[in-house]
């Protein structure tokens, strides 16, 4: 189980994100980012922190430590936001709490250099998860204390959305074009981080980090009987994909294809060669 702390003090909202996390200081004299039942994403954005924070973490990424948040609105009656009260009254109760890196900033892909190793077990990874909230415009990695530290995994798991669909929206590619780090890697390096990688998400890994959800957000799950069930599920699809995604990650996009020319176009061109043959045969 991950620990559990009770939040004591709400400090300020954090609006860059839609999901509008707050940092709370809590009982164990930690401060946290903490991520709300109540957002407009839901429960299952919580699950998807929690498995994928976890899973980089027993892959050796960085990601700040989570734990299960208390969360009173009482504590929270100052904050004049009315939009803010809300999500806030809406998230009495379990919430996720993540480790407050104070000093860090954003990554930036232009300012900041990554060892190509690196960037390919980061993308091989976002692959695995289907993190589509990794480009160049949102990067959504932190740099502390030198080091790259990956954060908000909320839309990762997508499939997760539609049960009845999952296996089918697992097997797609991974488009890794806008990817923030992908100027960093080649193919061969990922395939390298692939090899290094994916035999490391065995059934029992993906056990350990499943168990780790809290019962409460997967309870009345639609099509599933009990948490355990959907516990599996996660697990069912995580393993198939890790075999196999390395093979369907596209790093550079598509060559355009060229637009045939509008019909007034091609009529006008069409004309102009016919005059000139005319011309010509004077």
């Amino acid at each position: 189980m991950l620990p559990e702390v009770t939040a004591i003090r709400y400090v300020t909202p954090l609006r860059e994100g839609g999901s509008v996390p707050g940092i709370v200081e809590a009982d164990d004299l930690g401060t946290y980012v903490a991520k709300f039942i109540g957002a407009a994403q839901g429960r299952k954005a919580l699950v998807a922190e929690v498995v994928c924070g976890e899973l980089a973490r027993r892959l050796e990424l960085r990601v700040p430590e989570l734990v299960r948040l208390n969360f009173d609105p009482v504590i929270a009656l100052g904050e004049p936001d009315t939009e803010v009260q809300d999500l806030l009254k809406a998230s009495g109760g379990l919430n996720l709490g993540m480790d407050f890196l104070p000093g860090s900033v954003g990554f930036d892909p232009i300012a900041f250099e990554v060892d190509a190793s690196q960037a390919a077990r980061v993308i091989w990874f976002d692959a695995l998860v289907n993190n589509v909230d990794r480009s160049w415009r949102n990067p959504n990695m932190l740099i502390w204390h030198r080091e790259l530290w990956l954060i908000d995994h909320g839309a990762a798991l997508i499939w997760h959305h539609n049960w009845k669909g999952a296996q089918a929206s697992a097997a797609k590619p991974y488009d890794a074009t806008d990817h923030a780090l992908a100027r960093f890697v080649t193919a061969a390096e990922l395939a390298a981080a692939a090899a290094e990688l994916a035999p490391r998400i065995t059934e029992t890994l993906l056990r350990e980090v499943t168990a780790l959800i809290p019962q409460e957000w997967l309870l009345d799950e639609p099509g599933f009987g009990t948490a355990d069930a959907v516990r599996r599920a996660y697990a069912d699809v995580l393993g198939d994909r890790a075999a196999t995604i390395h093979d369907r990650i596209r790093l550079s996009a598509p060559p355009k294809k060229a637009e045939a020319p509008p019909e007034w176009l091609r009529t006008w061109v069409e004309g102009k060669a016919a005059g000139s043959r005319q011309e010509d045969g004077r």
